[in-house]
This record gives C-alpha cells, sequence and structure tokens, in this order.
C-alpha cells in the first residue's frame, strides 16, 4: 500500500494557540488517547523544541526530529535536517510498515511548512481560549473542507470540552503537476 497521506495532527484552541512555553496549555487526557491511537504503527514527524517537549521518542511509531542543528542527536529517533528529508525518511519507513500515512505532529513552523503538503488535518478544537507563544496555521475553507466532527464534552481528566475535526483537502486545490498537453 503506497504512502497516499500527509495528515497534521494537532489540538488547537478557539484562538489557534496549540503551544505556550514548549508545552501544551492544557490537560487533555482523552486527545492524547486519540492521538496515540492516530499515530500508532505510523511515522510521525516533528519539531525539535516539539521533541524536547514529550522528552522521549513515540512508542510503536517512527520518531522524525526535524532539526538545523547538525549536533542534535537523541536514543530511538530519526533526525532530519529539513521537512522535505524527514518526509523522505517518513515515506520509507511508512512503506515498510504497510502505513498508508505519514503524521506531522508539529510545532508551529513544521505546521506551517507541512501545511501546503497535507492531504488531512486531524484536528482537536479546544473550547477554550487561552494565552500562548506557538499557533496553528489558519485552515482556509477554500483548500480545505470539514469532512467530520465528533462534540466532547470534557471527562475527569479533561480541562474543556473539545471536537475532534477531521478536514479533508478540496480536490480542486491539490498542487498540479506539470503535465505535457
Amino acid at each position: 500500500m503506497p504512502v497516499s497521506d500527509i495528515v497534521l495532527i494537532a489540538a488547537v484552541a478557539e484562538n489557534g494557540v496549540i503551544g505556550r512555553g514548549n508545552a501544551l496549555p492544557w490537560r487533555l487526557k482523552s486527545d492524547m488517547q486519540r492521538f496515540r491511537a492516530l499515530t500508532m504503527g505510523k511515522p510521525v514527524i516533528m519539531g525539535r523544541k516539539t521533541y524536547l517537549s514529550i522528552g522521549k521518542p513515540l512508542s510503536g511509531r517512527t520518531t522524525i526530529v526535524v532539526s538545523r542543528d547538525r549536533a542534535f542527536a537523541a536514543p530511538g529517533i530519526v533526525v532530519a535536517p529539513s521537512l522535505e528529508a524527514a518526509l523522505a525518511a517518513a515515506r520509507g519507513d511508512a512503506l515498510r510498515r504497510n502505513s498508508d500515512a505519514i503524521m506531522v505532529a508539529g510545532g508551529a513552523e513544521i505546521y506551517a511548512q507541512a501545511m501546503p503538503l497535507a492531504t488531512q488535518l486531524a484536528i482537536t478544537q479546544v473550547h477554550k481560549r487561552v494565552d500562548g507563544d506557538a499557533y496553528f496555521p489558519a485552515i482556509d475553507a477554500t483548500t480545505w473542507h470539514e469532512s467530520a466532527r465528533d462534540e466532547r464534552a470534557a471527562a475527569a481528566e479533561d480541562e474543556a470540552a473539545f471536537a475532534w475535526v477531521a478536514y479533508q483537502r478540496r480536490i480542486n486545490d491539490k498542487k498540479e503537476t506539470s503535465r505535457v498537453v
């Protein structure tokens, strides 16, 4: 099965915030469990700061960390000097794992770089406005259409209600490859 999807997965506050001080600005245990389920068995690309905030490789997934710091290394991860190199490594890993998707897990700079390449967005819309210093790129309705929504009340270990929202890239927005007419 060839790799067909690049999926950006993120929890985003009502005001677009995804992080504060290199950490999540909320606790949503339900969403952490969903993140694990959606990414299990797939390559997961993230930036160095996001990786350092987690502090360890993600078990059951290949953790690919984008870092311009050539000296950066950590046990159990793959380090790539650019998003392009990370995607190349992820494609190979996805083929070996027979996975149909590459997951992109942040942070803000990586999301911004990956947004034009993504085919799907797996967004947790956190029903809360928070202060932060990292933001998810705007989701343009001319590029993306909402394909599913699951509203959730806050469970015992969740700080806020939220919705799991799936977006698909609109077909007419697919990047055209050059072709001879």
